[in-house]
């Protein structure tokens, strides 16, 4: 992965959960003890949706899914934008960065203070 890209940064806790996003306090009372990038892993669909009105600045139609990602037998849920309308439950999809995944300009705030990087999911 190139250096200007950030992990899709999950944590991981000393009772071998693993959460996305990390929390300072996991599911068992404890801090994390490390981390793990889920862009390198690939999650299946458990179910999407497709919103058809969306605030100012996200695409139309946007088509989201929760996916959950198989690391060293930890189930890890996540939920992000999908790169494509056609996605069906069971399908296997991979984290991609987009820089934008939301035009900065069309919010409240001033453009500059806007950061709408992230991950969305591709079917592979």
């Amino acid at each position: 992965m190139s250096d200007d890209i950030p992990p899709m940064e999950a944590y991981r806790y000393p009772d071998g959960s693993i959460t996305y996003p990390g929390h300072p306090v996991g599911p068992g009372g404890e801090e994390p003890v490390g981390t793990v990038d889920l862009s390198e892993y690939t999650a299946t669909v458990l179910t999407w949706t497709t919103s058809t009105a969306t605030p100012p600045g996200v695409r139309q139609p946007n088509t989201l899914a929760i996916v959950e990602f198989d690391v060293d037998g930890e189930p890890v849920r996540a939920i992000g934008q999908v790169t494509t309308e056609d996605v069906e439950i069971g399908d296997e999809v991979e984290p991609v960065y987009a820089e934008e995944l939301r035009e900065p300009g069309a919010g409240i705030r001033e453009p500059e203070s806007q950061e709408w990087d992230g991950y969305r999911f591709t079917p592979v």
